[in-house]
């Protein structure tokens, strides 16, 4: 008899974190979402607690809805284990075929990448620069991040209270091919700063250097005139752990 091992689900956890929301709370706002898409679900804090355990692997059909609606983000990117019908035709040519489910090697593939040579999840402080056109200066902006790798895919969260500037949650949605990192990032900015509460977005790419504890490269976004800007960006790797004690003790802003 094989067994499959219990993978836990480090980037729904992330997810839930960086949307500063408890399992309690995420449960309630799944339960909302249910109602407002007109098809009520019982989540509970136990099931979410299950879903990031990994004992639960794959949400109902009416969970997945609510968490994409909750999340903003793919079932697919929330780190479970989903199941697709393979279809693999037999050697002989006749056309058989064999279906078979690939929750287990998603599952194997995801303890691959938490227990394989190359791995990005942790806590990085997270560092860009910007100018600001209208203060006439050059600024930065710092965030302690939690990273969780799920095969090439990293989800990037802010943990709660850790910016350099109050109240800006940053996320950040990567792709890792070998040393280069591809992808886009989000910033709210808070209601009552500077910027009152504008979304910001745009694209970044980096390069991971030789020893896999720092990404640099740049960003490209739009500013508050809806000109294009970049400017430069980089990860250093802090902390390679991602126990809710690691994450407490760096939920506050960056020195």
């Amino acid at each position: 008899m094989t067994t499959t091992a219990v993978v836990p689900n480090d980037v729904l956890r992330a997810v839930r974190i960086g949307l500063r929301l408890s399992q309690d709370d995420f449960a309630k706002a799944l339960r909302r979402a249910g109602v407002e898409l007109g098809e009520p679900n019982e989540a509970s804090k136990r099931l979410v607690q299950r879903w990031e355990s990994g004992t639960s692997k794959t949400p109902r059909g009416v969970y997945a809805r609510a968490l994409e609606r909750v999340t903003g983000r793919p079932v697919e990117a929330l780190g479970f284990a989903l199941p697709v019908p393979m279809a693999r035709v037999h050697a002989d040519g006749k056309g058989g075929h064999d279906m078979e489910t690939s929750a287990t090697s998603v599952a194997s593939a995801a303890l691959g990448t938490q227990t394989g040579e190359e791995s990005f999840s942790g806590v990085w402080l997270s560092r860009y620069e910007f100018f600001s056109s209208s203060r006439d200066d050059a600024y930065e902006g710092k965030h302690y991040v939690v990273i969780v790798q799920h095969g090439s895919r990293l989800t990037v969260q802010s943990l709660p209270g850790a910016s350099s500037n109050p109240d800006s949650p940053l996320t950040l949605d990567l792709t890792v091919d070998r040393n280069v990192v591809t992808g886009t990032w989000v910033e709210q900015t808070a209601a009552d700063g500077y910027y009152n509460g504008a979304r910001y977005h745009g694209a970044i790419q980096l390069l991971v250097e030789p020893t896999g504890r720092r990404m640099a490269g740049k960003w490209v976004g739009f500013g508050k005139d809806f000109d294009v800007n970049t400017g430069p960006w980089e990860l250093r790797l802090v902390d390679r752990s991602t126990t809710k004690a690691t994450l407490e003790r760096y939920s506050q802003p960056p020195e």
